[in-house]
C-alpha cells in the first residue's frame, strides 16, 4: 500500500441507505485500488445491533458513539498515511461532518452516494439474510436520508464493476 501525500485523497466513504450495496461496492472498490476496507456495521454497539434487529431505527443519540468510533478510525487512517474505503450509511449531513475529525483536512475524505430506487431497495432487503438491518428499517432510513451535496452520486443499480469504474473515474483513481 502506498503512503499518502499531503492533501491527497485517503478515505472514500461509500454511503447510502440499507440495501444500497455499500459493503459489496466498498469491498470491490477497495480491492480494485488496493486500499483497506472497513464496514461501519462492525463498529455498532451490541445495543444498536439488537435495536436494529428488532426493526427499530436508531436515534441520533444512538449513533453518536458509533460516529465517534468511525471518526477515530478515519483519524487513524489519515495519521498513518494509509488509504481506506469505508462503507457507512452516513445518512445526515451532520453525520458526514462528524465522521471527519476536526484536525483532518476535509479534502482527504470523499463521499460516494449509492442512489437506488426504493423498489429495488425493498427487493434487495427481502432477499438479504443474516443481517441485523431488517427490511423494516428502510422507511426510517429513507426518512432520515439527507441527500449529500458534497458526494459523487452513482446509480447503485449498475453492475458492481461499472459502479467501481464510475467511482474511480469521478475521483481520478
Amino acid at each position: 500500500m502506498r503512503s499518502a501525500a499531503a492533501g491527497e485523497l485517503q478515505v472514500i466513504v461509500v454511503m447510502g441507505v440499507s440495501g444500497a450495496g455499500k459493503t459489496v461496492v466498498g469491498q470491490a472498490l477497495a480491492h480494485a485500488i488496493a486500499w483497506e476496507f472497513h464496514d461501519a456495521d462492525d463498529y455498532h454497539s451490541p445495543e444498536n445491533v439488537a435495536k436494529m434487529h428488532r426493526g427499530e431505527g436508531l436515534t441520533d443519540d444512538d449513533r453518536r458513539p458509533w460516529l465517534a468510533a468511525l471518526s477515530r478510525l478515519i483519524a487513524d487512517v489519515v495519521a498513518g498515511r494509509r488509504h481506506a474505503v469505508l462503507a457507512c450509511s452516513a445518512l445526515k449531513q451532520w453525520y458526514r461532518d462528524a465522521l471527519i475529525p476536526s484536525d483532518v483536512d476535509r479534502g482527504v475524505v470523499r463521499y460516494v452516494h449509492l442512489d437506488v430506487p426504493e423498489s429495488v431497495l425493498r427487493e434487495r432487503l427481502a432477499k438479504r439474510t443474516h443481517h441485523f438491518a431488517t427490511p423494516a428499517l428502510l422507511p426510517s432510513q429513507l426518512a432520515t436520508l439527507e441527500l449529500p451535496h458534497d458526494a459523487v452520486c452513482v446509480d447503485g443499480t449498475l453492475p458492481i464493476p461499472e459502479i467501481v469504474d464510475v467511482i474511480r473515474k469521478a475521483l481520478g483513481l
